[in-house]
């Protein structure tokens, strides 16, 4: 039977972070379907296109090439961004959705991690998690991930990025960003990534042990 777990969360709650590890543990195929969000908008902006042309943005997620997922841009901090603002484009998301579904109906299984994996993408997983943490606390991670990069960002600069990105997704008409009813929370606050992911195996492993 194919084991398929959903992750959710904001922006640098850890959820990237905490789906590989788990995917590794697991040996399931990961999928980080925010890569696919920015793919839509490198490809507009490589086309010189407005991020605002959804008409473009529709076709480009319909001709998605997986090969461009591993293009270093999309880590970029101006890439998140411009993905943000194109996962708000129902267009776009609809012509994912399928991408997506058809990546978690791997025969073994399968973790994707996103903002509406849980809600929309796999609403039947077998576990569900909502990553979050504090926005500081999302920011200073952030700002880490930046500087160890070479990246010049003010702490400021980007906690107001990551506020404003949780409003944007959170009140999109198209899958907003919200929590499974399902679902089960996970703060990491005040967690190391060691014990964040400790509390999310633990999750996992109640969730196939449960028979509901």
């Amino acid at each position: 039977m194919p084991f398929v777990i959903a992750i959710d969360g904001p922006a640098a709650s850890g959820k990237g972070t905490l789906a590989k590890r788990l995917a590794d543990h697991y040996g399931l195929p990961h999928l980080d379907t925010g890569l696919l969000y920015r793919a839509v908008a490198l490809a507009l902006i490589d086309a010189g296109l407005s991020l605002d042309d959804h008409g473009a943005a529709a076709k480009a997620a319909q001709a998605l090439d997986p090969e461009k997922l591993d293009d270093p841009r999309l880590r970029d901090r101006a890439m998140g961004e411009a993905a943000s603002r194109i996962s708000a484009v129902p267009d776009v998301r609809a012509g994912l959705l399928l991408w997506q579904r058809r990546f978690a109906a791997a025969p073994q299984g399968a973790v994707l991690d996103g903002r509406d994996i849980g809600t929309v993408v796999c609403p039947d997983a077998e576990v569900k998690l909502f990553i979050t943490a504090s926005s500081a606390e999302r920011a200073r991670r952030r700002h880490r991930e930046l500087a160890g990069r070479g990246e010049d960002a003010t702490f400021a600069a980007i906690l107001s990025d990551i506020e404003a990105r949780d409003a944007r997704d959170s009140s999109r008409t198209a899958a907003p960003l919200r929590m499974a009813d399902d679902a089960v929370r996970l703060d990491t606050t005040e967690l190391d990534p060691d014990a964040a992911f400790d509390e999310a195996r633990a999750i996992v492993e109640r969730g196939r042990t449960d028979p509901d």
